[in-house]
């Protein structure tokens, strides 16, 4: 594995620690990781991209250590999309810089594609769809077992509410891992989440994501449509989100949808030559 630098950015009125690799000249690919996760999760993709002359840059998002805590301990999704764009500009990003995001990054990527579709050339989510597709097994009679089986899959969201939940995320950030990417050994991943959750300040930041968004920024989140093509990777053994919940997700025209075999949520870890591989192609092709 070739070693990042170790960056520090301001952006959005924040200060931000990333990883980043490849030349600071090149065009930027900005990559943007979720729960219960840290940047080390682009540790694949982001040398692979270096290898082929972008500026892969993956930080910290707001509340990870060594980033720093959100100022007005505000968690939205639309507060990610600004510390995306911000990034943007911090990082001397163009028109040809691509928007690269998993789970809560994917969230956010959304959220960008809605409010400034144009400022990245090209975006790719990974497993997590538009919100919007949650509820899409709830609207006809024969999907409802779908939806109900998603339900089960998603206690997480409650649990995260309760008060002092904080207090039980060693065991509870292992367990994620453990079922949603079955099979895969998370030991070097649960130890950065760990150590970029070191404080209680900084694991009710994590749980503030779901805390915020599923009160607040719930309507905001259900009406939020994603406004420019993107590639959508999901593993086909994902414990989080059910592939078939994934497959069924409206994407906008042009996008690409793409089941991962042998991966679960994390299967820019589990399969990272695939992911490369569809990355790959996507960000060659002209839209």
């Amino acid at each position: 594995m070739t070693a990042p630098e170790q960056l520090h950015v301001e952006a959005n009125g924040m200060a931000f620690a990333a990883l980043a690799w490849g030349d600071p000249d090149a065009p930027l690919a900005l990559l943007v990781h979720g729960y219960p996760d840290t940047a080390w999760t682009w540790r694949h993709l982001g040398p692979h991209l270096a290898e082929r002359g972008w500026r892969a840059v993956a930080p910290f998002t707001r509340g990870y250590g060594p980033s720093d805590l959100a100022p007005d301990d505000s968690y939205l999704a639309t507060d990610l999309a600004r510390d995306v764009l911000g990034l943007h500009r911090a990082l001397g990003g163009d028109e040809r810089a691509v928007l690269i995001g998993h789970d809560w990054g994917a969230v956010a990527t959304y959220a960008v594609t809605a409010v400034e579709p144009g400022r990245f050339r090209r975006y790719v989510t990974i497993a997590v769809p538009p919100t919007a597709a949650v509820l899409k097994p709830f609207t006809r009679l024969r999907t409802l077992g779908i939806g109900a089986r998603q339900l089960r899959l998603s206690w997480y969201f409650l649990y995260n509410q309760l008060p002092g939940s904080e207090r039980g995320l060693d065991a509870v950030i292992g367990k994620h891992w453990r079922d949603w990417s079955p099979g895969y050994d998370a030991t070097e991943d649960v130890a950065h989440v760990l150590a970029a959750l070191d404080t209680p300040a900084r694991r009710t930041a994590a749980l503030g994501y779901y805390r915020q968004n599923l009160k607040g920024g719930a309507v905001e989140g259900f009406r939020t449509r994603p406004g420019a093509p993107v590639l959508y990777l999901h593993g086909e053994d994902d414990g989080c989100v059910r592939a078939d919940v994934a497959a069924a997700a409206a994407l906008p025209a042009g996008s690409r949808f793409e089941l991962v075999r042998g991966a679960g949520h994390f299967l820019q870890l589990e399969q990272p030559e695939r992911v490369v591989e569809l990355v790959e192609e996507w960000l060659a092709e002209t839209e």
